[in-house]
């Protein structure tokens, strides 16, 4: 399949981490997200997100300490890989970091790749910081 391709993105909101992360672990309250149609759950550690355009992409909980760590195994018809988010206080609010390691199932998509992860991660940390303020404080 090729390579690793890795990017990380991090960000501080001025919010604590148990409220940071009661936000992006609720796979219930997902409409905060920009990019998704639909996310479906099975239990606790299975769900598959549906970008705009219907695709799947499936998610497998590999390790979830509340409220400083949450990751999973990350597969589409395109990558695998994985995703770890971390959620460190820092000066009164969260210091949030995504990491996400993907090898592309199609060598022609390496091009795109890193330009790709990083929109997505840019537009996550957005509308985070969105739901974040919509819902207020602790």
């Amino acid at each position: 399949m090729g390579k690793e391709i890795v990017s990380t993105a991090t960000a501080l909101v001025p919010h604590p981490p148990e409220r940071v992360w009661a936000v992006v672990t609720d796979l219930d309250r997902w409409q905060w997200r920009g990019d998704l149609r639909r996310l479906d759950h099975a239990g606790e550690d299975a769900f598959t997100e549906y970008d705009k355009t219907g695709f799947p992409t499936r998610f497998t909980v590999t390790d979830r300490r509340p409220p400083s760590r949450w990751a999973f195994d990350v597969d589409n018809a395109n990558l695998t890989g994985r995703w770890t988010g971390t959620f460190s206080p820092e000066g009164g609010g969260t210091r949030v970091t995504f990491t996400e390691t993907i090898t592309v199932k199609k060598p022609w998509m390496r091009l795109f790749a890193k330009g790709y992860l990083r929109r997505q991660q840019a537009r996550y940390l957005a509308d985070l910081g969105r739901a974040l303020e919509r819902e207020g404080g602790t």
